[in-house]
């Protein structure tokens, strides 16, 4: 019990060790760098939960709306369109689940079957909760789908922000190890090239 009590307070006193320890091999841009690389890895794993986080919320409000839809039988009140254009719209008449009728415009959003119908087809519509036409109800598989992509480009795009900003850190600080290595070059070189 007490072993492993030990070896489990051992990596932080070795990172410190590492990060704060006296060693004269080591620069200061070493641990400069050293303790860059651990922010961004902290930073990484916090952009990590907080993009779990946000594919979460996004499936549990996907969910949530498409619980609020309720299925529908609206008739055309006019033909629909015939060629497919995003635009689209349709007149139409609905029931409510109370039994009150609705008339409105049916777009190929709300409707994606409203193309080439004949005035008076029934086609099927989702309402949401004041009765209106909404977009159909997407499935849990396309859900979990944007829910992780949302996710997994979050946590992409941290990486490419975190990767960027270790790579400017560290051009700044391989810039300040050449001009150190120049200046220690400029004050042994002479001398050690007149021994030839």
């Amino acid at each position: 019990m007490r072993c492993s009590a030990r070896r489990a307070g051992r990596p932080p006193r070795r990172l410190a060790r590492q990060l704060l320890g006296r060693n004269e091999l080591r620069r200061a841009a070493d641990r400069i760098e050293t303790a860059i690389v651990v922010c961004l890895v902290a930073a990484f794993l916090t952009a990590v939960v907080a993009a779990t986080c946000l594919a979460w919320h996004l499936y549990r409000s996907e969910h949530t709306a498409a619980a609020g839809l309720r299925p529908g039988v609206a008739v055309l009140s006019q033909p629909g369109p015939a060629a497919t254009t995003a635009a689209a719209a349709v007149g139409a008449r609905w029931r409510l689940p109370n039994g009150t009728e609705r008339s409105g415009t049916l777009t190929t959003v709300t409707a994606p079957a409203v193309y080439h119908a004949p005035a008076g087809t029934p086609v099927q519509i989702w309402l949401d909760r004041s009765g209106e036409p909404a977009a159909p109800r997407p499935s849990p598989a396309d859900m979990i789908f944007s829910a992780l992509l949302a996710g997994i480009t979050a946590t992409a795009g941290a990486a490419v922000v975190l990767t960027l900003c270790y790579t400017f850190c560290r051009t700044i600080l391989d810039r300040h190890r050449l001009a150190g290595w120049e200046a220690a070059w400029a004050a042994v070189g002479p001398r050690w090239t007149s021994h030839r």
